[in-house]
């Protein structure tokens, strides 16, 4: 055979088997990968191709690393791929991998703010949350931050994550007050904003904030004490944390400017981050002329004109708390 005929039998071997080799790739590449479930990976800032090759088969997205950074190589992904956590299908392909990665969209977490929580409250909760970063160094004011459901994103900054609560309060005490009553006896959003906070922590049910309110704005217009006990809770905790106890006659002659038992008119600041539910109550309190409210024992309140009534419906309390004692003790 002729060295040419030799020479052209061998470029045809060596053409199978590149075309071999691509195919084999190929499908390497695009086939369902190993992964069972769906499932969320996080790529550290600052990976490299081998590192996220080695994040990806660790957690069982691929089985072939080498095919997954010889893909991103040749198709130049490896130049667009982006930090952050990412969801996965189950029994993706390395094809599809690659594009997730170079879509920079990351998986939406939500951090959610419930009303009533003290500022204190609300940095443990970012603190023990392990998907942000960085350090908070002070608690912000009290009642600055809006209860609220944040999306966030893997890695995003706790000192960020506050700075959008505190906006998100100020807009919201904004938009309150502009809606507010022209009759309320406040002369500041600061004013309404804590006295917002005792009318979340006094009551927990929705259909009964504007009522409370009113109650409150009734006591100032006739200028009685607001007498609420939360007020003497924060006297108390200042704020770190909840009392664990039932108040006792003595907490409520505790000298300090938020006990309401001993002081005039509101305390000197919020004694909880309000939610937008509340700020509006008192925005706009429902008209009446109750003056005294209690618990009724069902996780409302019994509401009443005046004092004699009033201490109809405590003793009333107590007999419900009596009964739900003795249940208990059976």
């Amino acid at each position: 055979m002729r060295l040419a005929g030799r020479v052209a039998i061998a470029a045809v071997v060596v053409i199978g088997m590149v075309a071999g080799a691509a195919l084999w790739g190929f499908h390497l590449v695009n086939r369902a990968g190993p992964l069972e479930a769906d499932s969320a990976v996080v790529i550290p800032r600052g990976s490299g191709l081998d590192a996220i090759s080695a994040s990806l088969t660790e957690a069982g997205v691929v089985d072939t690393p080498l095919a997954f950074v010889a893909a991103a190589k040749i198709t130049g992904a490896n130049r667009a791929l982006k930090a952050g956590e990412y969801a996965f299908p189950a029994h993706v392909s390395i094809a599809e991998a690659l594009r997730i990665l170079q879509s920079g969209k990351t998986v939406v977490r939500r951090f959610t703010v419930p009303e009533g929580l003290t500022s204190s409250q609300v940095v443990t909760l970012l603190r023990d949350d392990p998907s942000l970063s960085g350090e908070i160094t002070s608690d912000p004011a009290e009642g600055t931050l809006l209860p609220e459901t944040y999306h966030y994103s893997w890695g995003d900054g706790r000192a960020d994550m506050l700075k959008r609560m505190q906006t998100a309060m100020q807009s919201a005490l904004k938009a309150a007050w502009d809606k507010r009553s022209l009759s309320l006896p406040l002369d500041s959003p600061e004013q309404a904003l804590v006295l917002a906070s005792i009318v979340e922590k006094e009551t927990s049910v929705p259909q009964e904030r504007a009522r409370v309110a009113g109650v409150f704005v009734n006591r100032l217009l006739a200028n009685m004490r607001l007498q609420s006990d939360p007020t003497v809770v924060y006297a108390l905790t200042q704020g770190d944390g909840t009392l664990g106890r039932a108040l006792t006659r003595a907490d409520w002659k505790v000298e300090s400017p938020y006990n309401t038992y001993v002081v005039d008119g509101l305390p000197p600041s919020p004694i909880a981050n309000p939610g937008k539910a509340s700020l509006e109550a008192v925005m706009n309190p429902e008209q009446h002329d109750y003056v005294y409210f209690v618990a009724d024992g069902t996780g409302g309140h019994a509401f009443a004109k005046t004092l004699a009534e009033h201490n109809r419906n405590v003793t009333r309390w107590r007999e419900v708390m009596k009964r739900q004692g003795d249940d208990a003790a059976e």
